[in-house]
Order: C-alpha cells, then sequence, then structure tokens
C-alpha cells in the first residue's frame, strides 16, 4: 500500500506529527521497531508491573506550549493528574528544597536554601525568559531557517518580545550567575548544573540562556502524572492517528530509506512500503544509517554528534511492597563524590502515584531510578551490582525508600537502551545543549529538501516530551509549506 506519509519511529515526536498530517487528511503509517509505541516516553510491563521506559515527568499543557497546541487541535484528550509540588532536590549537604509552582513560593524556598543574595532578580529573570521562549516557539514553526521562504515567514511573525530574546543566544548560564553574582555560591551551582543536566543535558557553561532559563524553570509551569504510566499519554494519540485512517505497525524496524519516483520506498526486515514523505523521528546518528542517498548523508554529518558527547542511562526499576508513599512523586538525589564506575553526581527517581492500581496493586508502589552515563559507548559497564547498591544506598539514607521494602528490583545499561530502543550508543535524552550550536544552527526539519523531514530529541528544539512534541509540529508546518 502506497502512503502519504511515512514515519519512522513511535516517539512523541512521530506521533505528533502523524496525528496533525491525519488531521490534514492525508494517510499515514507510523513504523515501530518494538511492541510498544512511545520510544522514549513510554511504559514497559514487567512481572505484572508498569515500569517508566525512559521520561517520568509531564509538562506542556499550560498556555502556549507545543503539548496544548497538540491536544486543542486534535481535540485529544489525556487523563492526568496534575502534581503540587512537582519535585524535590536532596543536596549532597543533606539539605531538601521543595521545587513549588508558584514563583514566590519557589522563590522563598531558595532563599531558605541558598541564601537571600539575589535569588529573585535571578529567578524572576529566568521566569520572564521562559514565558517569552514558549511564545515565541508556536509563533515561530519556520526556525530554524532552511530556506528562504523560512527566513520570510520567520519576519512575518516577528515580535518585539523576540528580538530581545536574541542576546541569551549568545550568553550561557554561567554568564547569568556571574550577572547575578550567584557564581562564587558552590552550593548554588551544583544545583544548577544538576538540575539542568536531567533538562538540557549539559552545565551551566555550555547551555545558553534560552534554553537554560526555560529549563530551570520547567517545575513553574504545571506538572502531571499519568495514571497507568506515559503510555497513557501516548495510546489516545495512537488511537486518534488509527481513527483518522492512519496506520500504526510494529516490529518493523526500519533498515534504509531511498528515493524513488514520485517519493520513497522505506525498507524494514519484513518488506517495503512506499510514500510521498517520509519522516524520520530516531535520532540523527540513527537515521544518517538510513539514507542511500550521498547528498543527504553530506548534509546530516555536520550535524552528528559522537558518543563522547552525548549521554546514556543507567537506570532501575523497584517495586516497593508496604512502604508509606511519598509526599512527593519526583526526586533528584545529589550524590556527594559520584557514583562508583560511572561518576554520576545526582539520581532521579519517580514513584508511580499511591492511588495508581494500573501500574501496582494497593500497598505496592513502582519507582522509576535513572542516572547519567558519559560516553555511553566507552562507558561499557561490566559489574551492574555495584552502581545498584550505591543507588539504593543513596536513596535509603534519605529516606526515599527502605531496602526491606523492596520486593523486586532490576536494572538496565546503555546497552539495553540500544535493545530496547535502537538509539546509536544507547544514548538518551537527546543532544545536549552547546554553547558553540546556537539555536539557528541546530538540524532544522528538512532532511533532503525535497520530501524527506525529521523530528525528536536530536534535532531543534530538543530534549524532553514537549520539546520532542514542538519539532514534531515544526516537521509538519515544513512538509505543509513546501508542498501544500
Amino acid at each position: 500500500m502506497r502512503y502519504d506519509v511515512l514515519l519512522v519511529g513511535s516517539g512523541f515526536g512521530s506521533l505528533t506529527a502523524a496525528a496533525l498530517l491525519a488531521k490534514r487528511g492525508l494517510k499515514v503509517c507510523v513504523l515501530e521497531q518494538a511492541k510498544y509505541p512511545g520510544g522514549c516516553a513510554s511504559s514497559f510491563k514487567r512481572k505484572g508491573y508498569w515500569f517508566e521506559t525512559g521520561a517520568t515527568t509531564l509538562v506542556g499543557l499550560d498556555e502556549d506550549m507545543p503539548l496544548r497546541y497538540l491536544l486543542d487541535a486534535t481535540g485529544i484528550t489525556v487523563p492526568v493528574q496534575q502534581l503540587e509540588p512537582s519535585m524535590q532536590v536532596h543536596l549532597a549537604g543533606g539539605e531538601v528544597l521543595t521545587r513549588y509552582k508558584s514563583l514566590e513560593r519557589w522563590i522563598a524556598e531558595a532563599e531558605r536554601v541558598f541564601g537571600k543574595h539575589n535569588q529573585r532578580p535571578f529567578w524572576e529573570h529566568c521566569y520572564k525568559v521562559s514565558q517569552a521562549v514558549w511564545r515565541t516557539s508556536l509563533q515561530q514553526r519556520s526556525f530554524p531557517f532552511s530556506n528562504l521562504k523560512d527566513l520570510l515567514l520567520s519576519a512575518a511573525h516577528v515580535r518585539p518580545a523576540q528580538l530581545r530574546l536574541l542576546r541569551g543566544a549568545f550568553r550561557t548560564m554561567q554568564d547569568v550567575l556571574l550577572q547575578y553574582d550567584l557564581h562564587t555560591n558552590q552550593v548554588f551551582v551544583d544545583f544548577v548544573n544538576e538540575q539542568l543536566l536531567i533538562t538540557a543535558q549539559n552545565h551551566l557553561e555550555e547551555v545558553n540562556e534560552l534554553f537554560g532559563a526555560t529549563a530551570l524553570c520547567y517545575t513553574l509551569y504545571s506538572n502531571y502524572y499519568v495514571p497507568g504510566g506515559l503510555i497513557n499519554l501516548v495510546k489516545p494519540v495512537v488511537d486518534y492517528i488509527t481513527r483518522k485512517g492512519g496506520d500504526i505497525k510494529y516490529g518493523q524496524q526500519v533498515q534504509r530509506i531511498s528515493r524513488m519516483e514520485g517519493g520513497y520506498q522505506v525498507s524494514t526486515g519484513k518488506g517495503s512500503f512506499e510514500s510521498r514523505f517520509v519522516i524520520s523521528g530516531v535520532p540523527l546518528n540513527n537515521t544518517l544509517e538510513l539514507f542511500e542517498e550521498a547528498a543527504t548523508r553530506r548534509r546530516l554529518k555536520r550535524h552528528i554528534l559522537p558518543s563522547a558527547h552525548l549521554n546514556g542511562a543507567f537506570t532501575m526499576g523497584l517495586v516497593l511492597q508496604g512502604q508509606k508513599p511519598p509526599a512527593v512523586l519526583h526526586h533528584q538525589v545529589h550524590v556527594p563524590g559520584g557514583l562508583p564506575v560511572i561518576g554520576s553526581k545526582s539520581i532521579f527517581i519517580s514513584f508511580s502515584h499511591p492511588e495508581d492500581r494500573l501500574r501496582a496493586p494497593a500497598g505496592e508502589l513502582v519507582a522509576s531510578i535513572s542516572t547519567h552515563v558519559q560516553h555511553p559507548q566507552q562507558n561499557h559497564i561490566q559489574d551492574k551490582a555495584v552502581i545498584e547498591e550505591a543507588i539504593v544506598d543513596a536513596l535509603a539514607q534519605q529516606g526515599l525508600i527502605q531496602r526491606e521494602h523492596i520486593k523486586l528490583q532490576q536494572s538496565a545499561t546503555p546497552g539495553a537502551w540500544i535493545f530496547w530502543t535502537g538509539r546509536a550508543y544507547g544514548a538518551v535524552g537527546g543532544y545536549p545543549q552547546f554553547r558553540h550550536i546556537k539555536p539557528w544552527q541546530m538540524k532544522d526539519a528538512r532532511l533532503d529538501h525535497q520530501g524527506a523531514y525529521l523530528c525528536g530529541d536530536t534535532v531543534y528544539p530538543g530534549q524532553g516530551i514537549v520539546g520532542v512534541c514542538l519539532s514534531g509540529i515544526i516537521a509538519v508546518e515544513k512538509l505543509l509549506q513546501d508542498h501544500f
């Protein structure tokens, strides 16, 4: 069967694009190598419990945010429970701070922990930048530019507030801390670095102000829990696509994308499919290997980041029986001296909601744990047990878990991510932000300037469910702009 658009992978960027295209009446087909949709924004079932595959937090439903745009455009509804507060951070010195949604409450909390010196102007500034960034993200859907029409359309949508953001592309978060004389407050610097790592995949000397301020402020927007796990964020989108006449085909690992007369041929281990257009929702490193055309490969190569610049993840899943449910579901725990073998300096743990009977029965909780592994291609983990023990010990010291309540324990290295998702090197979290790569230098949605496009966490704007959702919106915008 010939389709209008074939989409490679069912990550949330691909699903966003597929839903918006299906709404326009195009015949779409999503090819997914796994048996579950959603990629890194999904859940998997093991021994009767639902664990999160990768992402565990959900933002983006507020006004001017991409996920809100998707749901409003399609009428899709997602079952969510708002979390307040969304997170607590356990610092290396033993202090625990709560990331409140209210800016005033958060500033008071930051002043309590880090001291009053310039916390208020710093956070007010970051929040103002983040609001402007979110507004601009949907106003400028032709960004980054890769042809003259992009530039003209972007110019037509320019607002004075957008021009004021330009300076932030040339400043790092380190510059912002210097501006507010916070760079010598080491406890605060460590806090900022570890918060940036889970949102921008890099530290303050590399992350520009636009991404950094937005990343640091994500807890100041509505955060949500999805009963049953993030698979239930994905399922309503999949259902919408199929109701609109689209197809989702599982167990279809794409091996090659070839140009043909009038479109593309996409080959998998089980056969081949034809379409007028194609959208890759897998990372740039994987996408490069799929295209045969030399010009497309050359165009992509200059945007590719090697494993040395990427992060993998060491993940754990716990089932806790008889443990008192935590008041806050998401926690970041700083680890003095770092974890053994991998050196990571923080751990992120997310608990299932105590009333969520879809993920675990009454009296039990599921905990999803992750920590960074730098240069995943090089850092092969031979002994998982020593890392597992250090993580459990760190979480137990903070009172987040008790060993005697652990009913089930499992862990996975970046090698497992290669097996689960097929992502090159087992890299997760997307391409990190780097100061030498300005937003307009990031890879845009066009692959070959003919009919192939790209979305996901390795192209603009980058990480997180909300980021890949925006990338899917932009891919659709450019496809329609080019051909309709």
